[in-house]
């Protein structure tokens, strides 16, 4: 992975379409779902050596994985790529999945983990916390940070806490355990720098926070920077297909792990995007034989970059966008991202978190917690705000949360939701 990196993006394209067809020769004999796909479009393995002859088989997603059961699976593998093993989606699409990954799958999703590591140049030696789920209880403690950094180097000590638990007590926690680094979901990272902020505090040692599983919003890479004084450093990755695309050091664009997948963006109309274009992220496994995940709609939208200044050829975005059913969804059949995140609330009263869910085409339930009630006046000009950045005159309806807005299935918390059936 050092040396391909710096392959030119064509070399790394011949490279990934070759090993593309090695799968899809595999597949083919031993998925029925697959061998089913080839033969609809009029394909066999080897058309599939360039990118034109890919874009010939229809995008799957995920309900179509959901419809081929068994038959999408691969009834043999390699000796060497045993053993097998499933890996499921938390569901916070709606559509959970089961993918069974082989051994080399899994391999690689290391290695890329471990690329990641090695460009953000991080001292294995320091002092790792973890905030997500799932974890075996609340609170964990082990001697290392385990898998693959430990594989490989000594590292120092890691310390995992529940993103279930309340975020007063990670507050207290993570002063507690004073990192080196911080792993944590970028929602959960904005209510701390919230406790943070309020209590003029900030961890001493923290030398970089990673984020993973949730979309980063800039305001809050902004906020990390002047609260904590620490940079963020992204990762995006899925249950599927494991890492996609991880932070350049050098340009903080998105590459993807070319290596691994090839990673399409697509128009509404299926077309390939254009630097500067929003897309659907659509993703070809170039190694799972138990799985064959070809042209897989993930549902989630990244923005095309043209080229990152680093030099490497690995393909590049400008930032992931959300998912699917992150976008409003207007009475004219219109779709729009909402891009009501950044709008200066807090100016208006003292809001600590906020969360808008879209249940009809015309009303948007605004979540809120406050640290006092919002007055009418208040209200009034905040929903002045999001209306406007929507431009359309949505009806809105205030609720309000205690201490926190509850997080969906895996700890995940998505900023808009539309709950609108497709």
């Amino acid at each position: 992975l050092e040396q391909t990196q710096w392959l030119p993006a064509d070399a790394i394209a011949v490279r990934q379409h070759r090993q593309l067809v090695e799968t899809a020769t595999h597949a083919e004999k031993y998925s029925v779902y697959f061998r089913s796909r080839l033969q609809a479009a009029g394909l066999r393995p080897e058309q599939l050596s360039t990118l034109d002859g890919l874009r010939r088989l229809p995008v799957m997603r995920r309900r179509d994985l959901q419809a081929a059961g068994d038959a999408l699976f691969c009834t043999q593998i390699p000796r060497a790529h045993a053993p097998v093993a499933e890996s499921s989606t938390s569901g916070s699409s709606g559509e959970p999945v089961i993918v069974k990954r082989t051994a080399i799958s899994r391999l690689l999703w290391l290695a890329m983990t471990l690329r990641e590591h090695l460009w953000q140049r991080r001292d294995f030696r320091g002092k790792l916390a973890v905030i997500r789920d799932p974890l075996h209880g609340d609170q964990a403690d082990w001697p290392s940070w385990g898998p693959p950094a430990s594989l490989l180097f000594e590292t120092g000590s890691s310390h995992a806490l529940a993103v279930r638990t309340g975020v007063a007590r990670q507050f207290e926690w993570l002063q507690s355990v004073n990192p080196d680094y911080l792993l944590v979901y970028p929602s959960n990272l904005a209510a701390l720098l919230g406790q943070f902020e309020r209590h003029g505090l900030s961890l001493p040692r923290l030398r970089q926070i990673r984020t993973i599983n949730e979309t980063l919003a800039p305001e809050v890479r902004e906020s990390a920077r002047r609260i904590l004084g620490a940079e963020i450093a992204d990762t995006y990755s899925s249950a599927e297909v494991g890492v996609i695309a991880v932070q350049c050091p050098a340009s903080g664009l998105y590459h993807v792990m070319a290596e691994a997948l090839i990673v399409e963006l697509l128009n509404e109309r299926d077309e390939a995007c254009m630097p500067g274009e929003i897309g659907r992220v659509v993703v070809s496994d170039l190694h799972n034989l138990a799985t064959p995940l070809v042209r897989y709609d993930l549902g989630d939208y990244a923005e095309m970059a043209d080229s990152c200044p680093c030099g490497r050829g690995l393909p590049v975005f400008k930032r992931i966008a959300g998912r699917r059913r992150n976008m409003a969804r207007l009475p004219d059949g219109r779709s729009l991202w909402p891009a009501i995140g950044g709008l200066p609330y807090s100016e208006i009263a003292p809001i600590r978190q906020f969360q808008f869910v879209q249940r009809e085409r015309d009303t948007i339930e605004v979540r809120l917690v406050s640290a006092a009630p919002l007055t009418a006046d208040q209200e009034q000009r905040i929903g002045d705000l999001i209306r406007e950045a929507l431009d359309f005159p949505f009806k809105l309806q205030f609720r309000y949360f205690q201490e926190e807005i509850p997080h969906g299935p895996g700890g995940k918390f998505e900023e808009f939701i539309c709950e609108l059936a497709e």
